[in-house]
């Protein structure tokens, strides 16, 4: 992992799931605080594609002013095993409900970015007793939903020809270098400054895992299959707690567009904040901000 502080991302620890390393990370609130809540609740923060749980060093403190804050790296994502297993979002799901069920034990703040707030919805929609409230930033459609259903078993096909071991493990290896890596982030990031070093490498560095190769193929090939999530919109439907959805203005990514047509549909359950000056990543672009939002949603100022 890239050298942070570790106050930073709290006392990292490593659980067996399935056989399978996972890592994950905790903070708990200072009791003799004045500003946690008597009615303090646990969150558990969960990454985006790629991504990982150092993604969270600018809020996994300061939320925890809230109550005791978790983070863990996805199977297949991070230090947490790159394992040689079917990937969907329905894994993940379960992969927090077992984390929840060890550590938890009790209703809790779910929080996701991109993928990790895919998983967040899959979750609370699976295990209703988890998730008191959701967070949700960035919130993406599931494939079914932006292609027509005439029009999904072709392009399939095509991206099957593209996600075979040949083709992908050699773009793997190109993707795997620091100047393609900080190409990306600074297309995605509208803050510039907050393309680091250290954030190149927390995108780096898991790709030199054993087995990191095998499991982006299969990534790459589940990302293309129908079957990988559920509708985003059905899943929503199907909520019964309040969400916070947070967006970056100028995501180019997932277009705030789509944010405010899930807003539209599903008020008044769900509120939707607009972070301005922030792309993909208002977590690390405008992480006060984000922090801020939070806290006051969570009634902790």
């Amino acid at each position: 992992m890239p050298e942070l502080a570790p106050a930073q991302l709290g006392s990292q620890r490593d659980w067996i799931w399935r056989g399978w390393k996972v890592r994950y990370t905790y903070a708990h609130p200072h009791l003799d605080s004045g500003a946690i809540s008597p009615n303090a609740m646990p969150l558990l923060l969960l990454h985006g594609f790629g991504s990982a749980l150092t993604q969270w060093q600018e809020n996994l403190l300061p939320l925890s002013q809230a109550g005791s804050v978790y983070a863990m790296d996805l199977v297949g994502f991070g230090v947490s095993e790159k394992a040689s297993t079917t990937y969907k979002v329905g894994l993940w799901v379960e992969q927090v409900y077992e984390f929840w069920r060890t550590f938890v034990g009790r209703p809790m703040v779910l929080v996701g970015h991109s993928l990790g707030a895919l998983v967040a919805l899959s979750a609370a929609v699976a295990h209703p007793e988890m998730v008191d409230r959701l967070v949700l930033i960035t919130l993406p459609a599931a494939r079914q939903e932006i292609l027509p259903s005439w029009l999904q078993p072709i392009v399939a096909g095509v991206e099957g020809l593209f996600t075979t071991p040949l083709l992908v493990k050699p773009l793997f290896q190109v993707i795997l270098r620091p100047n393609v890596i900080r190409a990306v982030l600074r297309k995605v990031y509208v803050n510039q400054e907050r393309v680091t070093e250290t954030l190149i490498e927390g995108f780096l560095t898991p790709g030199l895992d054993r087995g990191a190769s095998r499991a982006f193929c299969r990534l790459a090939q589940a990302r293309t299959q129908t079957d990988f999530s559920r509708a985003t919109k059905e899943l929503l439907q199907e909520t019964q707690m309040p969400i916070l959805l947070l967006w970056g203005e100028q995501d180019r990514v997932i277009p705030i567009a789509w944010g405010r047509q899930i807003a539209e549909d599903l008020k008044p359950q769900l509120r939707l904040v607009e972070i301005p000056n922030a792309g993909h990543c208002p977590y690390d672009e405008c992480a006060d901000q984000v922090n801020a939002e939070i806290l006051a949603w969570l009634g902790i100022s």
